[in-house]
């Protein structure tokens, strides 16, 4: 062989080593994949310490919590639909209707208010059954003796303000001349001195934690982060780009929500799209403490960030170790406490309410 011929070979070689980098580069670059039916999807274990994220809250200074792997993996529930609520006197303007004789269903119906929010504050209408004695949602094929309407006075939108007090007076003063009836109505000064200290205790007792999920090496397709979570009990939500960990109840809010980019979610392939962050948010108040929902929270944190290789962020990008977790177990239960000496107990009808 000659020198040219030699150099000829060795550059072949130089080049279709350059080659198989390239293509081992390229497919390891390209989006992870959902797995075929059949096939095994091996988690993988990320050679470091495991990263996790601090949090989001309305007053608590909370960063983390405990016992990562002490709950065992969920089967799959589909998430209900939130319970009804009914008027709370704690977080509702209650307006007490009389009516000269018991009304029929059909009645009270074709005369309640076209819309049922007094400004952003929902606004409730009960009926007292004139057989069984119990207040509900008035209904077609029953009688009402004396009704109540109840105007919500805080959510997370703020407190109860004149002008949605009024507003609510309003619709309901309309709502008993249909029905030929008297209504006593709370003075609005005192309404709105209460709707503004529930809304300063919940805006000091409020917390959502959210952590972000990023890939640290190949991005994801929509199919690879469904798998992944459904593994750990998750299942879609009503929402494009979302999934939810149910609770034991399935009227109530889900435990935990994953989120990722809702255009990703709708696109005509979507596994052609490159998710690099989603994000698990626990909202405190909606869920019960009895279901351990921030035990939940950091176990599925905890795995996904194993078995998709990514890296847990907090809103600012930066990684908080798995440690920091039991600060903010220490803070739930103060919290917890909190909301149950004012009879909002995490996960109650109104705490859910309050909490919107």
């Amino acid at each position: 062989m000659t020198l040219t011929q030699g150099l000829l070979a060795l550059a072949g070689v130089v080049l279709a080593a350059l080659l198989a980098h390239g293509l081992w580069l390229s497919w390891k670059a390209r989006p992870r994949r959902a797995v075929a039916p059949g096939e095994r999807l091996e988690p993988s274990l990320v050679g470091r310490e495991m990263q996790i994220t601090g949090s989001e809250d309305r007053g608590l200074g909370l960063n983390a919590p405990t016992n990562h792997g002490a709950l065992q993996e969920r089967p799959v529930r589909s998430p209900g639909r939130r319970r009804t609520a009914l008027i709370e006197p704690l977080i509702d303007a209650v307006a007490e209707l009389t009516p000269e004789a018991p009304l029929g269903g059909d009645t009270v119906l074709s005369a309640m208010p076209s819309t049922r929010r007094a400004g952003s504050k929902p606004l409730l209408i009960e009926g007292l059954n004139a057989e069984s004695g119990s207040w509900e949602f008035p209904l077609h094929d029953q009688r009402y003796s004396a009704f109540q309407a109840g105007v919500q006075m805080a959510n997370r939108s703020g407190p109860l303000n004149e002008i949605e007090y009024s507003e609510f007076v309003q619709k309901v003063q309309s709502f008993a001349d249909a029905l030929g009836a008297s209504v006593d109505f709370a003075d609005m000064a005192d309404v709105v001195a209460r709707a503004r200290e529930l809304d300063e205790f919940a805006h000091a007792h409020d917390a959502q934690l959210a952590v972000h999920l990023r890939a640290q090496g190949p991005s994801w397709t929509v199919g690879y982060v469904q798998q992944c979570a459904a593994r750990h009990g998750m299942v879609p939500g009503p929402l494009a780009g979302q999934l939810v960990l149910p609770g034991a109840d399935p009227d109530a809010p889900p435990l935990v929500m994953l989120t990722f980019d809702a255009q990703a979610a709708l696109a005509e392939d979507p596994d052609q799209s490159a998710l690099r962050t989603c994000t698990l948010t626990l909202d405190v108040p909606q869920s019960p403490e009895s279901e351990e929902p921030f035990s939940h929270w950091q176990r599925l944190t905890t795995l996904l960030a194993r078995d998709m290789e990514g890296v847990l962020m907090d809103d600012d990008g930066r990684a908080v170790s798995v440690q920091q977790f039991a600060a903010i177990h220490l803070e739930l239960q103060r919290l917890y406490s909190a909301l149950a000496s004012r009879e909002l107990a995490a996960g109650s009808a109104a705490a859910q309410r309050l909490f919107s």
